[in-house]
């Protein structure tokens, strides 16, 4: 039978044409307003789609250019010497950004507080008049004494700049930081700013103030800010347990749980019990083996179709050994670029990364969710939260039998591993080419 090889179905990009023209992304709004935390997750979320995004932080190449940190009179509008620095350091933070952008990316993030309309003149000048570029403003607008306070203990004196200083001085200190950015920050207005394109979001989400949005690209970061928050809570992954086609050492399909897998699924009812999650959910694919692992699990229950494994095309309930044997170009072809390789009538990493957007979209807007899914589907969601590449993704790691638990906060993502069920021996098949797999179906997944 004649196919297409996997090169030929590679696709450069797993969003083309989203981004016509490279595109800076600019922050704007006074420390602690969450700027940085929406940078990363920015930039995070882009790579993950696949769109090439790099951030530039500011406060960086000002640690960088400067001796240790002493206080917050670095900041203050009329110490010229500091200023000067801090203007070169803008600079130079924007020089690389368009380096990078003319080097072959695509979106640069430029992760500083651009509080005045001059800043962010300039900005333009550089950015669009200069290198004709594409930029975007996103301004964080918090006057919530709860947010700010909570960003200033839990983040930013924890920032390279207090190290060795001890919590209430360095909170002190951040204070009369921001201080002197506000005497003279200016807001983002539709009467002065209207030839500029910008998002302002106010008190981290409670509202939003969307102006001139120039291109697909923009919409779907705009899409995506009124998505995220910050509030701390916990996601829980786990792929399936054992299922009759494991045994075989068989892909896909839509087979029942093994008698393993349901000791499995009732150590997880047990676990989830113990735990007490408060206002858990439980999202499951539509295939019975992800149901059956969430039987008894006391919480409510959503099937989503784009938690569905992989899927395998022609190569659906084979083993890897009949695929090797049937197809070897297919198989070879899968090996030289698991990410974009698709299979034949089915599926790549690529096209799976894009079904799943919806699915972090929503897991950024929950509290608390366990997801139960498969293999492949647990690998793209644990490198979107573990800031993955797309190369890196079908390389992922995921452990049978075992609960990801990945701990959100400000700070980032914290992950725990909580196995439930040890390994059983006989499960497994040795291969040379796949030896960093878990169990004879996921060689080729």
């Amino acid at each position: 039978m004649s196919l297409l090889t996997g090169a030929n179905r590679k696709n450069e990009a797993t969003c083309p044409n989203v981004v016509k023209c490279p595109t800076v992304i600019s922050m704007v709004g006074l420390p602690a307003r969450g700027k940085t935390y929406m940078s990363k997750k920015l930039t995070r979320y882009l790579n993950w789609i696949g769109i090439k995004t790099k951030a530039f932080n500011v406060g960086e190449y000002r640690r960088a250019a400067t001796e240790a940190y002493r206080t917050h009179d670095f900041f203050r509008a009329d110490n010229k010497e500091a200023q000067e620095v801090r203007q070169k350091c803008a600079i130079m933070a924007v020089e690389d950004a368009c380096k990078f952008l003319d080097s072959g990316g695509e979106v640069a993030v430029l992760d500083a507080t651009n509080t005045t309309r001059a800043r962010r003149r300039l900005l333009v000048d550089l950015i669009k008049e200069k290198h004709k570029f594409k930029i975007f403003f996103v301004e964080s607008i918090c006057n919530d004494p709860t947010i700010i306070e909570a960003n200033i203990v839990e983040v930013k004196v924890c920032s390279p700049d207090y190290e060795g200083m001890d919590k209430t001085s360095a909170v002190q200190d951040f204070i009369q930081r921001i201080e002197h950015y506000r005497e003279h920050y200016e807001e983002l207005e539709h009467e002065k700013d209207n030839d500029l394109s910008y998002i302002q979001i106010f008190n981290q989400g409670e509202r939003f103030m969307v102006h001139k949005l120039a291109g697909h690209l923009q919409s779907r970061v705009v899409y995506y800010l009124m998505n995220i928050h910050v509030l701390p809570r916990a996601i829980y992954l786990t792929r399936h347990g054992e299922s009759e086609m494991n045994l075989l050492g068989r892909i896909g399909g839509d087979s029942g749980l093994s008698e393993r897998g349901h000791e499995y699924a009732q150590k997880l009812g047990k676990y989830v019990q113990d735990e007490n999650i408060p206002n858990l959910r439980v999202w499951t694919s539509e295939l019975v083996r992800t149901k059956q692992t969430a039987e008894f699990i006391d919480a409510p229950k959503e099937n989503w179709k784009a938690l569905n494994e992989i899927d395998a095309g022609i190569c659906e309930k084979m083993t890897y050994e009949e695929i090797q044997e049937k197809y070897p170009h297919e198989f070879a072809s899968r090996d030289q670029d698991k990410f974009h390789y698709r299979y034949p009538s089915g599926e790549s990493y690529q096209d799976l990364v894009a079904r799943l957007e919806p699915v972090i979209m929503e897991l950024e807007r929950q509290e608390n969710v366990m997801v139960v899914c498969h293999q492949a589907v647990m690998r793209c969601l644990l490198a979107y939260f573990q800031d993955k590449s797309a190369d890196e993704i079908p390389h992922v790691k995921v452990p049978f039998h075992t609960v990801v638990k990945l701990k959100l906060t400000g700070h980032g993502c914290e992950c725990l591993h909580i196995p439930l069920l040890t390994r059983r021996s006989s499960l497994l098949k040795s291969s040379s080419t796949h030896s960093d797999q878990t169990d004879a179906s996921s060689l080729w997944l």
